[in-house]
């Protein structure tokens, strides 16, 4: 396994009114975080909410290319990015034990935080197609260019480790600084994760290891 120290390249936040950070996603333009009762967008660029909608957020938040879901205790919410509007709900696998959320290939990809898991999610029925095991509490979930990255939060230590979608396996460790807690995750698609930061309320960009 390759292991390293997490590189922080900017931080966004904290936020006025915000006290905790709990899903994030990106939208190709904004960065998007649940904090509770809304789902906020972050213009990278200069640092500020550019937008919120009200809807219930209380962890994971994805986007596949015109909707955003959101985790709501023990349901998934599909919404319309450019309205707000909640489109229909399915269950979430972990009962209100969920975690991070992504989009791939056509499925949910959803964290199951004390569990260790991840699971491959429907996202009209909310049916578990598959679940791989990890071997740390899991928080946000990101897939970019094939490969499989969690965030992980045990205690004071957090980490994003890449991990074989087919069995679990740690491949790759950035560690966070101590103290440094990562609740949501998500990649740029290019060089940077955009990590929540739990109750410090704010947002960090982490620079992505690149393959040689």
């Amino acid at each position: 396994m390759k292991r390293s120290a997490a590189e922080i390249v900017t931080e966004y936040g904290p936020f006025p009114g915000v006290e905790a950070v709990h899903g994030v996603t990106y939208d190709g333009k904004h960065v998007w975080f649940a904090s509770g009762d809304k789902l906020n967008a972050v213009d990278p660029a200069s640092g500020n909410i550019a937008r919120s909608i009200d809807v219930a957020a209380h962890a994971g938040t994805a986007f596949d290319g015109r909707h955003l879901f959101q985790i709501a205790e023990d349901r998934i919410q599909k919404i319309d990015a450019a309205s707000g509007t909640v489109l229909s709900t399915i269950p979430a696998p972990g009962g209100g034990g969920d975690s991070g959320l992504a989009w791939a290939e056509g499925s949910l990809w959803v964290g199951q935080y004390r569990e260790r898991k991840i699971h491959q999610v429907d996202p009209e029925t909310g049916k578990v197609l598959r679940t791989i095991e990890s071997k740390r509490f899991v928080t946000g979930v990101t897939w970019v260019d094939g490969e499989l990255w969690h965030g992980t939060w045990e205690g004071e230590d957090s980490d994003i480790r890449r991990i074989d979608p087919e069995t679990g396996k740690v491949l790759e460790q950035l560690d966070m600084p101590a103290g440094t807690m990562v609740s949501g995750l998500e990649s740029d698609g290019g060089d940077r994760f955009f990590c929540g930061g739990g109750g410090r309320g704010n947002v960090r960009a982490v620079r992505r290891p690149r393959r040689s």
